[in-house]
């Protein structure tokens, strides 16, 4: 009875603690004892039902031996030693270790125990179901309703996926883990995040001579340029594609004119675009590169496929605006001093941190913000768990500061 008992706790814990994803992929690569347990899961009521009913049967069976053997060697005063013996070889041997067992091992304890399960619950299935039926009519009672598979149970939000790929994926390489993450995060970032910014933008004026114009355009590390007249805000006049261009610098015809009849018009799109959408807008419109702007119609920057493409595989080593070339640098005492223009996004990535990303995108933005104002150099704020310093500022912004990583209790 002891051991029927330790298989009917054990069973019990391992086919509650089973993960439910990798039991689904096991049961359609067609492993018999994994279907066994995913159909006895589609009905948990019945399932414990069986599992109680033989467990405690079988706890009362061995109370009732051990009573009738202690009043046959002891009489009456043996029935007290009976209960305090087998009360702790019950919970030592049959329910404490087989279910610590069937924690650890889930798999190794259900697959086997489902061949057991499933024909048990067949004989006994009228017992059973008259066992649920009281039982989960005390349940209606308090307004729980049970049904045969409650999928709600099984799907996941955003931040649990989130956090499952995080923590439930430790044999996947490194690499892979973050291009999930990255997947993952599309949802959530718009193109403001990951954009070039609009002083950063490599564009060509054609209101210079045409050799200096040639000369910028062979020299520019990007195979599509904005072009502009004096400026790129309001005197935008297209992208061009070195692909369509080269072809006429080598032949000896290029022209301003040449220039402008190859340029196709910007694509512009707002900066609150999600990048999941935008995706399939660079899809639907055969484009590779957009240009941002705001909600008055300002631009703001520049978008490419691959900007995209690296939030989720990672610097391209076609791009050369790699992580080496942030503006910041870890000192040995483990501070960070940054460039308070560069990206809040970037400088997580990069070092590992968690500054907050749903506010301004820059250390410069994010500081202003709180402070309300533009901070004097030797200004440190606490945000979150890092002190930011102010140790170089302008007529009119930061310039640099350094991020030190406090202690819970230690104040800036």
């Amino acid at each position: 009875m002891v051991i029927l008992s330790a298989l009917f706790s054990s069973s019990e814990t391992g086919m509650m603690a089973i993960n439910k994803y990798r039991l689904k992929h096991k049961a359609n690569e067609g492993h018999k004892g994994a279907q066994k347990v995913l159909k006895l899961l589609e009905s948990p009521d019945r399932l414990l039902g069986v599992i109680l009913l033989g467990n405690n049967f079988v706890n009362i069976f061995a109370s009732s031996i051990a009573t009738i053997i202690a009043m046959r060697l002891m009489g009456e005063a043996g029935i007290a030693l009976a209960a305090g013996i087998l009360t702790l070889v019950i919970l030592v041997f049959s329910e404490v270790a087989p279910k610590t067992l069937a924690a650890l091992y889930p798999e190794k304890v259900a697959y086997p125990a489902a061949y057991l399960l499933q024909p048990l619950l067949t004989i006994l299935s009228p017992i059973v179901w008259t066992v649920n039926f009281f039982a989960n009519g005390i349940l209606r009672i308090f307004g729980i309703k049970v049904t045969k598979n409650n999928s709600d149970n099984d799907s996941l939000s955003h931040d649990e996926l989130k956090t499952l790929i995080k923590e439930a994926t430790g044999k996947l390489p490194k690499q892979y883990r973050s291009m999930l993450s990255g997947i993952m995060q599309l949802e959530t970032t718009s193109v403001e995040d990951v954009m070039i910014p609009k002083q950063d933008i490599y564009g060509v004026d054609v209101n210079q001579p045409v050799d200096k114009i040639i000369n910028q355009i062979i020299k520019s590390p990007f195979s599509r340029i904005p072009v502009y007249r004096d400026n790129i805000d309001e005197g935008l006049i297209g992208v061009v594609n070195l692909k369509k261009l080269l072809p006429i610098i080598q032949h000896g015809e290029i022209t301003l004119k040449n220039i402008i009849k190859v340029t196709r018009p910007g694509y512009f799109i707002p900066e609150t675009t999600n990048l999941n959408v935008q995706l399939n807008h660079f899809n639907n419109q055969k484009r590779k590169m957009a240009l941002i702007v705001n909600e008055y119609g300002n631009l703001q920057g520049l978008l490419t496929m691959e900007d995209l493409f690296e939030e989720i595989v990672g610097t391209l080593s076609t791009d050369t605006r790699t992580k080496s070339s942030i503006d910041a640098k870890k000192l040995e005492d483990g501070t960070i001093l940054s460039d308070a223009s560069e990206f809040i996004r970037d400088l997580n990535k990069l070092y590992e941190l968690s500054l907050p990303t749903d506010g301004p995108k820059t250390l410069n933005g994010l500081i202003q913000e709180i402070m309300e104002t533009l901070p004097p150099m030797g200004t440190c704020i606490r945000i979150n768990d890092y002190c930011l310093e102010v140790t170089a500022t302008s007529k009119h912004q930061i310039d640099q500061v350094k991020i030190t990583l406090l202690a819970p209790t230690e104040t800036p």
